[in-house]
């Protein structure tokens, strides 16, 4: 039996929050996970909570991963991701590109993946800007995956089926924004004729964020827990969380039953890995708390404080002299968690690569 500060307390060290080194970000353990970039910064932000090296390491390149989200990966890593985030059956890929945009896209199942895939690797032989990638792919898909865009009075691929088909077609994600550009993957594995490697792509979230259940691991998959429950690893440990029944791989129970403490204050960004567990009852006890964690639309940071998060920030870069961050706690802080979160604010201005912070608490 454990409780959720137990779980916690584990997810904390595997993610390497307990104490931050020196290793460069493709050494870090959270990698084998990925670490999603969901603003501008916000990636380099999760890295500098874990380390206090450099951001640049040529190991690592950006992809459009779990569920179609860019996320920064080990370029040696890619050949099995992409086998293990190929759909299941028909009806695994139908359920991840469902969509209100292309009500007849699933009919297609994984043959959708298949096409999107070979249009972007017919298309994306050079660095292209985005929208131009977009026009060529579209242009080479089944009606099926496309809608009509009604400002530029044209046909355009789906948004799902487009980022969650983009590892298999080899497509890395170069820049972002206004001028986004995609590029073909040096090297990139092929496309796969069948999934291969889910229970692995199952231990790993178990690892960072169990323990689990199949119907968490299907939301971040993108996926049915139907379809996850075919595929449930036999080889995991049952345990109790709170009364529930979740799972871990079997070496790791034994790091759930003894986690080290969690000292210290933390600064994640929004979508930070620790974030993307989606047992958000046990990231944030109470819905009201939950609501100001995940929004509708520009999710803030968290304050992790001793394994609990116990408030959200945003920030404010100013002229690129300073990064100007906000806190807003969900009860009183003592002066010591104060004095830990000014200091910590330190590591987000290195990670915006400005000299320093400022803090307001709320």
């Amino acid at each position: 039996m454990a409780d959720r500060a137990q779980v916690m307390a584990f997810r904390v060290a595997a993610q390497g929050l307990a104490k931050r080194g020196k290793a460069r970000p493709g050494d870090l353990d959270v990698l084998d996970l990925g670490v999603q970039e969901y603003m501008p910064g916000s990636l380099q932000v999760a890295l500098a909570a874990r380390t206090a090296a450099g951001f640049d390491d040529d190991r690592l390149i950006m992809v459009w991963a779990a569920r179609g989200a860019p996320h920064l990966h080990r370029r040696r890593d890619l050949p099995a991701l992409t086998r293990q985030l190929w759909p299941l059956t028909d009806a695994d890929a139908a359920a991840r590109i469902k969509s209100g945009q292309m009500p007849d896209a699933g009919r297609l199942g994984i043959e959708a993946f298949r096409v999107t895939a070979a249009a972007f690797r017919e298309v994306l032989t050079r660095s292209m800007a985005r929208g131009e990638v977009s026009t060529q792919v579209s242009k080479r898909v089944p009606k099926e995956l496309t809608y009509e865009c009604r400002s530029c009075k044209a046909r355009h691929i789906g948004g799902n089926i487009w980022q969650v088909a983009g590892l298999a077609g080899g497509v890395e994600v170069e820049s972002r924004g206004r001028e986004a550009t995609l590029g073909p993957i040096p090297d990139g594995p092929p496309i796969p004729s069948s999934n291969d490697g889910i229970a692995d792509l199952i231990a790993t979230y178990l690892r960072f964020l169990g323990p689990a259940t199949p119907a968490e691991i299907a939301k971040y998959v993108g996926t049915t827990t139907a379809e996850i429950k075919q595929v449930w690893p036999d080889d995991l440990a049952e345990v109790r969380v709170e009364g529930k029944k979740a799972w871990l791989p079997a070496a790791a129970v034994k790091h759930l039953e003894s986690p080290p403490d969690p000292v210290g204050v933390r600064l994640l960004p929004g979508m930070d890995p620790l974030l993307q567990a989606r047992d958000r009852d046990v990231l944030v006890p109470g819905r009201d708390r939950q609501k100001e964690v995940w929004r509708i639309l520009g999710n803030p940071g968290v304050v992790l404080a001793d394994g609990e998060i116990v408030g959200v920030w945003r920030a404010k870069l100013v002229a690129r002299k300073r990064v100007d961050l906000t806190v807003t706690p969900f009860g009183p802080l003592t002066p010591a968690q104060r004095a830990d979160i000014e200091e910590e604010s330190a590591h987000v201005a290195r990670a915006r690569g400005v000299p320093s912070a400022t803090v307001t608490f709320e």
